[in-house]
């Protein structure tokens, strides 16, 4: 990844919000399934790859067009980095940093932490206000903690009167209440950045079950 000007900052026509403790938590909760399931280890998640899952499972095509990927990657202030992702460190490696994928365009990340004045859910709940308002955004794609407090509610609510042209994409680890958004499975867009492949899925042990 390479640093971006901070004063360049702006709306991308994709943007991606995602509680970025909760998804650290999930792959943390993948790893530990998959090591069991497939006898070896699982290294951390490629955060590069798991945002390109996401943006392709929102709708962002490799066209031939130039895209452009905003990341907002929001965690506890007292978290310093994500424990199973690579790239890690929210300050030093991550905030501010860029990369480019020859198909789907170039990606910003940023990271902010939360917590003194506002919570996390508050926060996104925020953003997605934000976002949604702005003509220039096309497609968004929220990632928030589903399986603890209220905040998949407030997200229904707060999508509730988005304009019709927006691609919206909800993700969750199970189908939730639908809304006026898609939903997605967020573990799909985990798989392949946790460095497993679809041959080894084709035969799971029958003793583990399936990977869900």
């Amino acid at each position: 990844m390479v640093s971006q000007d901070a004063s360049s900052i702006k709306l991308s026509e994709n943007i991606i919000i995602a509680d970025a403790d909760y998804i650290d938590y999930v792959a943390f909760q993948l790893s530990v399934q998959f090591e069991r399931m497939l006898g070896r280890r699982v290294p951390r998640a490629d955060l590069s790859r798991w945002v390109m899952n996401v943006a392709l499972d929102g709708g962002l095509r490799a066209d031939g067009k130039a895209h452009e990927t905003q990341v907002v990657l929001v965690h506890d202030k007292d978290s310093r980095k994500l424990e199973n992702f690579c790239p890690s460190d929210f300050e030093s490696e991550l905030n501010a940093q860029a990369f480019n994928d020859e198909g789907l365009g170039e990606f910003l990340i940023n990271s902010f932490a939360v917590g003194d004045v506002v919570s996390k859910d508050d926060y996104i709940i925020d953003l997605i206000h934000t976002v949604c308002s702005h003509d220039e955004v096309r497609r968004v794609m929220i990632i928030p903690n589903g399986e603890e407090g209220n905040i998949y509610e407030k997200v229904r609510h707060a999508l509730r009167d988005a304009a019709d042209e927006k691609h919206i994409t909800v993700f969750a680890m199970q189908p939730m209440q639908g809304g006026n958004f898609r939903q997605e499975i967020l573990g799909y867009s985990m798989i392949s950045a946790l460095g497993i492949r679809g041959d080894e899925l084709a035969s799971p042990n029958p003793s583990e079950g399936g990977a869900f």
